[in-house]
């Protein structure tokens, strides 16, 4: 069972393979910023893009990026 992550008073699921998940995803590995997610757990579905996100999808990916910018680490190549 996944806990809500609490970022800037709002609660988030970090589902793998959800909007948040994927964008702490792409700040942890360095990667530009690029809003997706997946229906199923990462990589066991095909990726699903900005223009077929809600906004409270891409504002959750966004969340998790800046989460992890501010709270998290970065791979080290």
């Amino acid at each position: 069972m996944n806990t809500p992550v609490n970022f800037n008073s709002k609660l988030y699921d970090p589902r793998h393979g959800g909007p948040f998940d994927r964008g702490s995803s792409d700040s942890w590995y360095s990667r530009d910023v690029n809003p997706h997610y997946f229906i199923g757990g990462t990589y066991e579905t095909e990726p699903l893009g900005k223009s077929f996100m809600s906004a409270e999808q891409i504002e959750a990916y966004m969340a998790g990026y800046n989460w992890n910018e501010e709270f998290g680490g970065k791979k080290e190549w």
